[in-house]
């Protein structure tokens, strides 16, 4: 039987469109969401949202059409699949022992002195094979659908040479054929200085070597990263290395979406308006000239609140970056020390650790996060024309999303116009 349509979403409580006909919010924007009570959105047979408005108007609109499938929504809330803006979800090699040291006072940089952190990582990665990554980024994709994550930004970085850098560009590369979770990938092959190399030799290896390489792969449909990245940071690669990196990327046409200002003051900011940046991660340390840069540029501030909670460091300053019209963006960062899939709890976290407000955070982690990775044309808010990506909650009111942290009530994940998670229990 052919249908007129895919699915019909009927009743909402509340339709959560978050913002109509904007790439993304900056200042009091990001207060200002946009909401529609008791709503029903059409969506079409290639999963995209066909039409939106009261169930009312749209009961009468599409009285005798047929639809492939239909969700009551009566008593819930619908909200755009989330985006996580910052993840490195490859890698082999299990962490946990590095948290006992973290509670006992060691930091960042003495863990990784002591054999631990990236270098840790790193070496379990490279032994192992490109299916045996596949096979562990598949059930951490699923547990991000669970969440309600539809899009993620994902990160290589755990090889610091060829082989192992395009293999794990490769994982992504399949997983985003196979897998609901959408994937925008990024090359991150300056995420450390690897063992026995001076950070100039890394440099070098990086633009003579792992680039050639990745744009071969690229030409060829083997991988295909949108953004580059680097580890910008004292004692690992610093701001002139960091700039040959990135300006070598750009010239390849990937965007410049990098790490900075973590745990120390690196000039990130100043440097993402030189070189016209998309994003930077972390910003811990950001500088006022930085942030004021990075507002005029635009910039997109990725923050990464689970970061600050696990290594106790000072959170980024949110709400100043809000007040000068950075726009601002959220991430999990997923990964062997910040083990968190949850794009629910990352906006707790905003909220309580970075004093945003709800509707603030949960632009972060829908429009804002999805312009940060150049996809607010396509995701991040309900709007005609848009993937029909959402999350279905079992409460009238959307804020139940941050408000039940560890277990928020989604209902359903809809993905595309598809249903790819059901929660029996709600």
């Amino acid at each position: 039987m052919t249908f007129d349509y895919k699915l019909k979403l009927e009743n909402a409580s509340q339709l959560v469109i978050v913002s109509k006909n904007k790439p993304f919010l900056v200042g009091k924007e990001m207060s200002d969401i946009e909401i529609l009570e008791n709503g029903t959105i059409i969506i079409n047979n290639d999963g995209i949202i066909h039409d939106i408005g009261s169930s009312k108007e749209m009961e009468e609109k599409y009285n005798g059409k047929t639809f492939e499938n239909i969700i009551d929504c009566n008593g819930r809330a619908v909200l755009p699949g989330f985006v996580d803006g910052h993840t490195h979800p490859v890698f082999s090699g299990d962490r946990v022992h590095e948290f006992a040291m973290k509670l006992a006072g060691a930091t960042y940089l003495e863990v990784q002195k002591a054999g631990g952190g990236i270098t840790f990582t790193v070496n379990h990665t490279r032994n192992s094979t490109e299916q045996e990554l596949y096979d562990l980024l598949i059930p951490r994709l699923d547990r991000m659908l669970k969440s309600g994550t539809t899009l993620i930004e994902a990160k290589s970085g755990y090889g610091l040479e060829t082989e192992t850098e395009m293999k794990m560009l490769k994982v992504l590369h399949n997983a985003a054929k196979k897998h609901p979770v959408e994937i925008v990938s990024t090359y991150l092959g300056g995420h450390s200085i690897p063992k026995g190399s001076t950070a100039h030799e890394a440099t070098q290896d990086i633009i003579n070597k792992q680039l050639p390489e990745l744009k071969r792969l690229k030409d060829a449909g083997e991988i295909s990263p949108s953004n580059i990245d680097v580890f910008l940071e004292k004692g690992f690669f610093e701001y002139e290395d960091t700039k040959k990196i990135l300006e070598a990327g750009k010239q390849l046409g990937l965007e410049l979406n990098f790490h900075g200002d973590e745990l120390s003051y690196m000039k990130s900011g100043e440097l993402a308006g030189e070189l016209g940046a998309r994003a930077i991660s972390h910003l811990e340390k950001v500088s006022e000239e930085g942030m004021k840069t990075m507002a005029a540029t635009p910039t997109f501030a990725v923050l990464l609140p689970t970061t600050a909670y696990i290594l106790r460091l000072e959170c980024p300053p949110a709400r100043r970056m809000i007040e000068l019209g950075v726009p601002v963006a959220l991430g999990s960062d997923f990964n062997p020390n910040a083990h968190c899939l949850s794009m629910p709890f990352v906006m707790n976290l905003a909220c309580v650790l970075m004093k945003m407000n709800m509707n603030e955070a949960l632009v972060a982690a829908t429009i804002n996060a999805a312009a940060s990775i150049n996809k607010s044309s396509t995701h991040g808010s309900l709007e005609v024309g848009k993937f029909a990506d959402f999350v279905i909650l079992n409460s009238s009111k959307w804020e139940h999303i941050i408000y039940e942290l560890v277990d928020p009530p989604i209902s359903h994940v809809v993905k595309k116009g598809s249903l790819v998670f059901s929660n029996k229990d709600c």
